[in-house]
């Protein structure tokens, strides 16, 4: 229920000021007791997204809730629901920059929807997008995904490989996209790491930095017909650390080293991507 809460609240459906349903109708909506009722609210109490929570009456959305969303100071999210509002606020500027390394771009072309809906809806229009995206090498043993029994055949690598160029065609694609129908200026590159990223960055219009570890856990997938335990990370639900220039000496630093990391990365070992199996 407060999965179901907080995303009609982060899609706008339930606006900023705007009072919750009752906890009656809550509670017939969702068929639970209003004890249930009372801790998903106090759940998204807790996050910031509603204020005013108690059994008397409904509760009301943040009515800061952009600045809780996305502001200096916002607590961690997971990338599916963090990185969305900030990717379509940075693609409010007129030259977009962004930097992304990440193991197979999945959470970045998610975030690209809606500032991509945007401009195709005449609402924004950058005059220059630049994308930088680092990702692992196809000519490396990844460290993950991979499989728990380590005498298994190459399958799982290639699954890989496989989804990582998709990914990063439909990225390309839909960005490159934009000369033709919208006379933007775009530049998108690959480059291929020589080593398994630990953790997800995305660096956006040289002024903030967003950072996840990929946090890896046993799991099962069907593979060729075959179900294969593997080591993996669900990079959508990494939890997003926001990091701003503005917002103090320690948010400022992160960033600026951030893209001397990046840079040096990129300048250095890194390799000229083809996206070909």
């Amino acid at each position: 229920m407060a999965d179901e809460l907080r995303s009609r609240i982060r899609s706008g459906e339930l606006r900023p000021g705007q009072r919750m349903p009752t906890q009656a109708r809550l509670a017939d909506e969702f068929g639970v007791e209003r004890g249930a009722v009372r801790q998903a609210l106090r759940i998204l109490q807790s996050e910031r997204l509603l204020t005013n929570v108690s059994k008397g009456s409904p509760a009301t959305v943040a009515p800061d809730l952009g600045k809780t969303l996305t502001g200096p100071g916002a607590p961690p999210q997971p990338t599916m629901v963090a990185l969305a509002p900030r990717i379509a606020a940075a693609f409010a500027t007129p030259h977009v920059e962004i930097d992304a390394l990440c193991l197979t771009s999945v959470s970045f072309n998610l975030a690209l929807g809606e500032p991509l809906r945007q401009i195709h809806a005449g609402q924004l229009k950058p005059a220059k997008i630049d994308v930088r995206v680092l990702l692992p090498s196809r000519d490396i043993d990844l460290a993950f995904p991979a499989p728990v029994d380590a005498s298994v055949d190459g399958r799982l690598q290639r699954h890989w490989l496989a989804h990582r160029n998709a990914q990063g065609h439909v990225l390309r694609h839909n960005l490159l996209a934009l000369r033709a129908t919208h006379g933007i200026d775009v530049q998108v590159t690959f480059r291929a790491l020589p080593f398994t990223p630990p953790v997800k960055l995305y660096l956006l219009n040289n002024t903030e930095a967003l950072f996840a570890y990929y946090t890896l856990s046993r799991r099962e997938e069907q593979i060729d017909h075959e179900f294969l335990e593997m080591y993996d990370a669900e990079g959508t639900q990494s939890m997003l650390f926001a990091f701003d220039q503005g917002a103090g000496l320690r948010d400022t630093t992160f960033v600026e080293q951030s893209h001397l990391w990046f840079n040096a990365l990129w300048e250095t070992i890194s390799s000229e991507l083809t996206l070909t199996s």
